[in-house]
């Protein structure tokens, strides 16, 4: 097992850089499989676990992919493909795997899920993915352990998302591009990734209007063509690194981070009294005054993210008061609460409500990373601890950020990353 060791008490200070978005790049590796001829480049890509996972897939599929890692380059030739099976022993072990979907549909005429994998959330359910594909022509035969969805000819639609989910948003609108007819997808997500993804089809040469508006249309085309293209910088790679520098009491500069895509987390780090600058490309953040108690509803985009709410909670039990956190996207989000406590945080559960009681003082023990974003709000609570904190399995902190430990250390923090006896 790998795991991360971290001692804190350490002011973070320096210069980080921005990874590529794990939420932009995933949809974009399913995007490069609907173009036939020519090779798909992508730059900025994050050299996380969940990437590593999709360029498997991808070649079960039958494309040929390269990842330059040293570059953050990744090289897709997907202009023959032949299998339409997603195995599940690669599928399992990331979400991003139902964003291949679309393509197989299209070039095979079928698709085969053998199981979609990612965090244990609580319930985040498929079923409006399969709706949208039925609305669109598809037959859909979910089985206990495998779904079949068939697609002769995909034909536009009217579609509608009851949640204006991101991977639903993405997933609908590249079976959209290339179906016969329009199709009108309304309450679409509006992440800037989404955005990315769109632009990115855009390039490709999809006909795709109302980007940013909740409201999207689709006209198909007969066929879409490789680009090349550059993945935006990972927001939520940012706000962790932001509420580092602020955990820590330090003063960071972000390369690559635009402030304008944290939303309403930027606003709610201000009125704890984080410090926000931007210079071009850098984002200069520090915080010097006590932290202020906070309340959070986490929300689709632009509300607060719920992937920096364990981040935020964890900042939280270091500030003068009682923080109030209501979690309203995924229902089991608040595991983090448990293991804060084992470090001396004061935190109380109320179904979809945490109290967090502040200030306390950390102390460092062995945690459990739960999901991806626990586990990297359990790094943030090891930087501000006393003693060591132990933090595993590392590996589901390494399906969304890239380089942590090595990053972090450029900063001060006394963090490794090793392999447990």
């Amino acid at each position: 097992m790998v795991r991360y060791r971290v001692r804190g008490g350490n002011v973070l200070s320096g210069t980080a850089f921005v990874q590529g978005a794990k939420n932009a790049v995933l949809p974009m590796i399913g995007a490069a499989l609907l173009a036939t001829e020519g090779r798909t480049v992508l730059r900025n890509v994050p050299i996380i676990e969940d990437v590593r996972r999709a360029v498997e897939l991808a070649r079960a599929v039958g494309a040929h992919v390269e990842l330059h890692e040293s570059e953050r380059v990744l090289v897709i030739d997907a202009s023959r493909l032949t299998s339409p099976v997603l195995p599940g022993e690669i599928a399992r072990r990331f979400r991003g795997s139902v964003l291949f979907v679309p393509a197989l549909m299209h070039r095979l005429g079928e698709a085969v899920i053998q199981g979609i994998g990612g965090c244990n959330l609580g319930s985040r359910q498929l079923d409006f993915h399969y709706l949208g594909y039925k609305r669109l022509g598809a037959v859909v035969d979910e089985g206990d352990e495998v779904i079949h969805i068939k697609a002769a000819q995909l034909t536009g639609a009217p579609l509608y998302l009851d949640t204006p989910s991101h991977t639903g948003t993405e997933n609908l609108v590249m079976a959209a591009t290339l179906a016969k007819g329009t199709t009108v997808i309304e309450n679409a997500a509006l992440e800037p990734e989404v955005l990315d993804v769109i632009n990115m089809l855009r390039r490709m040469g999809a006909r795709i209007h109302g980007s940013g508006t909740g409201f999207l249309v689709v006209e198909g085309v007969e066929e879409l063509r490789a680009v090349e293209y550059s993945v935006m910088p990972d927001r939520l790679d940012a706000g962790v690194f932001a509420i580092a520098a602020a955990i820590t009491g330090g003063e960071v500069n972000l390369v690559g981070a635009c402030l304008e895509h944290l939303g309403v987390v930027r606003w709610k780090l201000e009125q704890m009294g984080v410090e926000f600058a931007t210079d071009g490309a850098i984002l200069h953040v520090r915080r010097t005054r006590r932290l202020r108690p906070i309340n959070v509803i986490t929300d689709t985009y632009p509300g607060f993210a719920t992937d920096l709410q364990s981040p935020i909670m964890t900042l939280a039990t270091m500030a003068e008061g009682t923080s109030y956190i209501h979690e309203r996207i995924f229902d089991g989000r608040f595991a983090l609460a448990g293991e804060l406590n084992k470090m001396g945080a004061k935190i109380e559960v109320q179904g979809s409500r945490a109290i967090v009681h502040g200030p306390t003082k950390l102390v460092g023990t062995t945690v459990d990373a739960h999901d991806l974003r626990s586990g990297i709000a359990l790094v943030l609570a090891g930087l501000a601890a006393e003693d060591e904190t132990i933090i595993a399995p590392a590996y589901l902190i390494d399906r969304g950020h890239s380089y942590v430990a090595e990053r972090l250390r450029a900063l001060g923090a006394d963090v490794v990353r090793e392999i447990s006896a």
